[in-house]
């Protein structure tokens, strides 16, 4: 009797550091890249990062906003935008677009 009952915590204690070392391995997640500059954010994305929601390109040129189709490859990601979210000059929602 004394034997199972050892046995019971063991096995008990084995399936809990498992269940604890599964569920952090997949709630890890790697962190986003921060590009050095548009230079090296274009060599990956031609068309740059944007957040998730954005659908077009706001272009303001002698005080007047229109908006334009994106060009090139652009990676939308909330995440990524929001790390690299220093070189979206004109705060659009774009970071290193091509206009």
């Amino acid at each position: 009797m004394r034997l199972t009952r050892a046995l019971g915590v063991t096995a008990a204690s084995v399936v809990l550091a498992a269940s604890v070392v599964v569920g952090g391995a997949s709630t890890a997640q790697a962190a986003p890249t921060v590009y050095k500059n548009c230079t090296a954010v274009q060599k990956v994305y031609s068309g740059g990062i944007a957040k998730k929601s954005v659908t077009k390109n706001r272009v303001t040129s002698k005080g007047k906003v229109t908006y334009r189709a994106l060009k090139g490859t652009v990676k939308k990601d909330d995440a990524l935008y929001n790390a690299n979210k220093k070189m979206d000059a004109d705060a659009d929602g774009i970071a290193c677009e091509k206009s």
